[in-house]
């Protein structure tokens, strides 16, 4: 595999990214041992006002997780590059072999923000906002998932290991099993798994549930995920339907399907949190986060936010917490700020827009009625926060907000965590995020009972030394004994003990302990 190649760039508008001069990336030379599957590439194509284009490195937490393992291997990371309408050629790029896969306007409207963003996300995040289900979103996402799982039987060497990601390629492992019955193929699902009543609902549940059993493994984030698919299993693949059902005879931890056993289980996924506790004891991140408070006119208590703007992420919750304690006078606003960091996020879709626009009437009333001159008690940011200043902010402060109406984990729960190596600072927990199982020491609270919520904010606010230093010891423990090299280790150990072929997967060295 090549390294550290430039970022390529053409000056076409679709380019091509084969091996010619003047491109400044090579093309693949040859199939992959280990391949990634995911919606996205690890880094997106972007298109300059010159009409040039880049490659530009994207920050996701599965990229962190996945990159040394693929540079450990003979690797490939198979997704989509992020325009519409980029038929791209494989390539090598800073080291890593990607296979784009092309998706049209059209597709990304009807795949991506229709069936996987409109269907899927809501039926997935207990129906918060109500799933919508047509047929032609359907007919899209299957032709997608086809396209993905024919550029993965490219990709993959003779019984090659194949990763998929996520909610997006749920049909990919049937689909790729059939092309490719030579690969191990894992599945790893990062967002909540539903209730069987719920999932019920899909007109194509028994479709989904199929193409889910083409993998040896199937990952979720926490048991009750798992056990509701073993349920699911049994319920839909198990019984023969006129659109040709296999036999599946299912128990704990696996289901047969034909002669194939599948495994399923419970992989909580973390952090680099080695990474994010070495980076937060830095000096720069200590001053910057020193001038954070000052910034904000040194408070005794700052509780900060960071969230994509989602509905499912209980933004409102906390505002509307605050305002009432801020009513009730259990929270004084000349001694307490807010500060909340809301990722901009799906913002043609237009139950997020309606989000959107509450919170900042919220926002507005809070600080209407409580902020003084120059001292706002909420600061409410809608843009992208640089890493080092996501960072500092959370060394600055005192409540990390995190309050979720459901969540297949929540990372930045543990990402908080890692950063605060002086043992200051409390998390306050929704109990329906995957994090809550591990971080029994948080201040947890229902999201959905606001006076539960309120009672946690305030405890949290008013913790002694004492108590705050023993819960970050007991958090700090947890969240850095099991990091994301942990994660992508124990999921790869049990998917090669699945897998019925003999291709290792070699995971990188690592000094943490695990």
């Amino acid at each position: 595999m090549a390294k550290n190649q430039g970022s390529a760039t053409s000056s076409q508008s679709a380019p091509s990214l084969t091996d010619k001069p003047g491109d400044g990336a090579p093309a693949v030379s040859s199939q992959a041992e280990f391949v990634v599957v995911a919606n996205r590439l690890p880094v997106d194509l972007e298109r300059l006002p010159d009409g040039t284009t880049r490659w530009k490195r994207s920050p996701g937490g599965l990229v962190t997780a996945l990159e040394p393992i693929l540079r450990s291997n003979k690797g490939a990371w198979v997704g989509w590059a992020g325009v519409a309408d980029a038929d791209l050629e494989p390539v090598t790029e800073d080291g890593l072999e990607l296979y784009p896969v092309p998706l049209s306007a059209d597709e990304i409207a009807e795949y991506y923000e229709g069936f996987s963003n409109a269907t899927l996300w809501p039926l997935y995040h207990d129906v918060i906002v109500k799933p919508e289900y047509h047929r032609h979103w359907w007919d899209t996402y299957v032709q997608v998932n086809r396209r993905f799982a024919e550029a993965t039987s490219k990709a993959a060497a003779h019984g090659a290991t194949v990763w998929i990601q996520d909610y997006q390629l749920q049909l990919v492992p049937k689909m790729l099993r059939m092309l490719r019955p030579d690969l191990t193929i894992g599945f790893f699902l990062h967002i909540p798994f539903p209730p069987v009543e719920l999932f019920m609902q899909l007109p194509w549940r028994t479709e989904i549930v199929e193409g889910l059993l083409g993998a040896d493994l199937i990952g979720f984030h926490l048991p009750g995920g798992a056990q509701n698919f073993l349920y699911l299993a049994r319920r839909l693949a198990g019984q023969p339907t006129s659109r040709g059902s296999v036999g599946v005879r299912s128990k704990l931890g696996a289901v047969q399907v034909g002669f194939r056993t599948v495994r399923v289980g419970a992989f909580p996924i973390s952090i680099a949190s080695g990474q994010l506790d070495e980076l937060s004891r830095s000096k720069t991140v200590r001053d910057r986060a020193k001038q954070i408070r000052k910034e904000l006119g040194n408070p005794k208590n700052i509780m900060l936010g960071v969230d994509r703007l989602d509905y499912t992420k209980g933004i409102d919750i906390r505002l509307d917490a605050l305002y009432e304690l801020l009513q009730e006078k259990r929270v004084d606003p000349s001694e307490t700020v807010m500060v909340q960091l809301a990722t901009p996020s799906r913002e043609r879709v237009e139950s997020y827009v309606q989000m959107r626009g509450s919170i900042e009437q919220t926002v507005s009333r809070i600080n209407g009625e409580y902020a003084q001159v120059g001292r706002p008690v909420v600061h409410y940011i809608h843009r992208p926060i640089p890493r080092d200043e996501l960072i500092a902010f959370f060394v600055a402060a005192d409540v990390m907000l995190v309050t979720p109406l459901r969540d297949g984990m929540n990372l930045v729960a543990k990402e908080y965590v890692a950063c605060r190596s002086d043992l200051g600072g409390a998390l306050l927990l929704s109990e329906f995020t995957g994090a809550a199982a591990e971080l029994r020491q948080a201040y947890l609270c229902n999201p959905h009972d606001l006076d539960d919520t309120k009672n946690a904010m305030e405890q949290a606010l008013e913790q002694d030394r004492e108590e705050g230093r023993r819960r970050m010891r007991a958090l700090r423990r947890q969240v850095l004994a099991h990091d994301v090299d942990r994660w992508a280790r124990s999921f790869l150990d049990a998917l090669e003990k699945a897998g019925d072929h003999s291709t290792t997967v070699v995971a990188p060295p690592t000094n943490r302990s695990s």
